[in-house]
């Protein structure tokens, strides 16, 4: 037995294809029958692109740390949480699965971290596939998304979203257990 599944390859990366990757993730969310979708969004910018496909469905929005390029800033305006909240996204503010005290000790000691060496054999298939892994461990862990249950988890190279995949999600402390089922869309290059 086999299923066929469309996989969209983008020529190119980044912002610019951030509502095609929406799209797409709604058409395969409809065709699945899955109700959680994760994004990643520091500003908010995708978040709010989001809401408009994403109405009803439980739409976990992984917006980083505070502090995460400066001490004690917030990359998501105040104004932007509320209009992710009032249009009935969760919100998950948490350390990077793959990297927090990894990357700390990498900085002061020079040394590489499993987390990072993860984050990098994931970057191998996009940076939005490590993104969407990673962001999809810390909904689960923020208990806004069920171990186990089939999600779609979407994220990016830098800014916008570029990347879907359909996975099934585990705690960060289980990651081994997390099935990456089908890559919808993400940058060919």
């Amino acid at each position: 037995m086999s299923n066929e599944a469309k996989t969209v390859y983008f020529k190119g990366k980044g912002k610019e294809f951030t509502e095609e990757t929406l799209r797409l993730a709604k058409e395969r969310a409809d065709q699945l029958g899955i109700r959680d979708i994760i994004i990643a969004s520091y500003t908010g910018y995708t978040a709010l692109k989001a809401l408009d496909y994403f109405q009803g469905y439980n739409l976990v929005v992984v917006a980083g740390v505070f502090g995460f390029r400066e001490p004690n800033q917030d990359r998501l305006p105040p104004e932007v949480k509320a209009e992710i909240e009032v249009g009935g996204g969760k919100i998950v503010r948490a350390a990077h699965a793959f990297g927090t005290l990894g990357r700390a000790v990498n900085r002061r000691f020079g040394v590489i971290q499993i987390d990072e060496i993860i984050a990098h054999v994931l970057r191998v298939f996009s940076q939005g596939v490590k993104v969407g892994c990673e962001c999809a461990c810390m909904a689960v862990d923020a208990g806004h998304v069920s171990a186990g249950d089939e999600a779609i988890s979407i994220g990016g190279t830098s800014t916008g979203a570029d990347t879907a995949i359909v996975l099934k999600p585990s705690n960060t402390h289980t990651f081994f257990d997390t099935r990456v089922l089908e890559i919808i869309c993400k940058p060919r290059e």
